[in-house]
């Protein structure tokens, strides 16, 4: 029982893992990229290898770790990368050799290899490391040689990919969370880019001890994003429409602990608008009503919170897979649990007060018709963010504001995005980069004669 204590406990220190948190494995320099909950049963697929995630509690994030084989069977092993000063008195005596030096003679035939895979299988079982096969394989290459500095690390590279794969550990949050999925399934956020999230997050203007309302149809992520800036302070409510809350799976990966999970509540839509109108008693009986909703609905996402999404990939390739392709035995630590039931002291509050913020991320719904019932829950001189995939339902949203002059400041902001890689004598902008990262209308509630307050 003492075990479970620090995942929630004042002295954790999230810059170091521990059983039971969420971490995201980068594997081979993003060739992988899978999600999973650190326990000492939890193991990883790498290849055909089962490795365990064990020697991965209690590192800090940021560790890089690498497959050795061992006597018995491979296992992950702390790898320090080497310093590059002696490389740095090479590099001027090389450099004249390097301009003269190219790769058209060097015909691929299959042939240069002299170091067959039954020699390579040999040295496995003799427990050479994966930096020795890859020292053998260059050293038995007829080729290596005559190939240009740029190609012999390409070769290095690969080579280092197949017998040595490397783990980088790095800790969910909003940018690797939001990245991580837009890689492949970006319609489950709603084709939301990290720049995009950070300019909504922005003109929303989310402080520590705002509190903020977040219509979040992808998946959670937006919600978490808030409550992880809000740190803790402040409020965010996520409301929905109908009945039955929109799911929110991905705001379990933050790692957030009970102080920061308080701050994340749920509330219909029809309790936020109706309870202007209505008296204690029917808000008490409302409430009754939603908590044996949401008791049926959690027993429903029970089987959907067992799941662990973690992205897996070949060639570059990710794909979304069940938790159970992550083999875990043992008790597991579950992390806390965020977006419960809004008490009646926080909706008289948010009534009395408002918002003090307001983002919608819901690309399925009419813009103009959730802002038109969302809107007059703010509080005067109130930011507010809009995201869409495309313009058009922005536009027309943006065109009734200023009709109704329900808002001033409106702005429509499309967020361009460019990744460059940065290496000696070869930066240029990356070959492949999403055309569109969605679109953003903001401004500020303005006060009418036509405003209920």
């Amino acid at each position: 029982m003492s075990e479970n204590k620090p995942e929630s406990g004042p002295t954790v220190n999230p810059r170091v893992t521990w059983e039971g948190c969420s971490v995201l494995l980068d594997i081979n320099d993003g060739d992988r990229l899978v999600f999973a909950r650190l326990s000492a049963g939890s193991t990883l697929k790498i290849g055909n290898k089962t490795f365990s995630l064990q020697p991965l509690i209690g590192c800090p994030f940021g560790s890089l770790f690498q497959v050795e084989s061992g006597k018995e069977k491979p296992y992950l092993s702390r790898f320090i990368p080497p310093t590059e000063e002696n490389n740095v008195q090479d590099e001027g005596g090389c450099q004249l050799q390097e301009e003269s030096r190219d790769n058209r003679a060097i015909i691929d035939n299959n042939q240069a290899q002299s170091l067959t895979g039954d020699d390579i299988d040999a040295m496995r079982r003799q427990g050479a490391t994966g930096n020795e096969i890859v020292e053998a394989l260059i050293a038995n290459s007829a080729t290596f040689d005559k190939k240009t500095q740029f190609s012999q690390e390409k070769y290095r590279l690969k080579k280092q990919k197949k017998y040595a794969p490397r783990v980088l550990l790095r800790r969910p949050f909003s940018r690797s969370i939001c990245e991580a999925y837009f890689k492949k399934y970006p319609a489950r956020i709603g084709f939301l880019r990290v720049d995009t999230l950070s300019l909504l997050l922005s003109m929303a203007n989310v402080t520590a001890n705002s509190d903020v309302l977040v219509l979040d149809m992808v998946g959670g992520l937006v919600t978490g994003a808030v409550a992880e800036r809000l740190g803790g302070s402040g409020s965010v409510c996520n409301t929905y429409l109908g009945g039955t809350p929109y799911p929110m799976e991905i705001i379990r990966m933050f790692n957030f602990n009970n102080e920061i999970c308080k701050r994340v509540l749920r509330c219909s839509v029809n309790d936020l608008c109706a309870v202007q109108n209505e008296t204690s008693e029917q808000v008490s009986q409302r409430e009754d009503v939603c908590t044996m909703e949401s008791q049926s609905d959690e027993k429903t996402s029970l089987s959907v919170s067992t799941e662990e999404v973690h992205l897996s990939s070949k060639n570059g390739i990710l794909d979304l897979v069940p938790e159970n392709e992550l083999s875990t035995t043992g008790k597991t630590c579950k992390a806390p649990k965020a977006g419960e039931k809004a008490p009646k002291e926080a909706i008289q509050s948010w009534k009395e007060n408002g918002f003090t913020s307001l983002i919608i991320a819901a690309p399925e719904q009419d813009a103009w018709i959730l802002v038109k019932d969302l809107l007059p829950l703010l509080t005067y001189s109130a930011p507010f963010a809009i995201y869409h995939q495309y313009l058009q339902p922005l536009a027309k949203c943006m065109h009734n504001l200023q009709l109704e002059k329900m808002a001033i400041g409106l702005q429509l902001s499309e967020p361009w995005l460019r990744e460059y890689q940065v290496l000696p004598s070869r930066t240029h902008p990356c070959m492949q980069m999403s055309g569109s990262g969605g679109y953003i209308l903001s401004g500020t509630r303005a006060y009418s004669n036509t405003s209920q307050s």
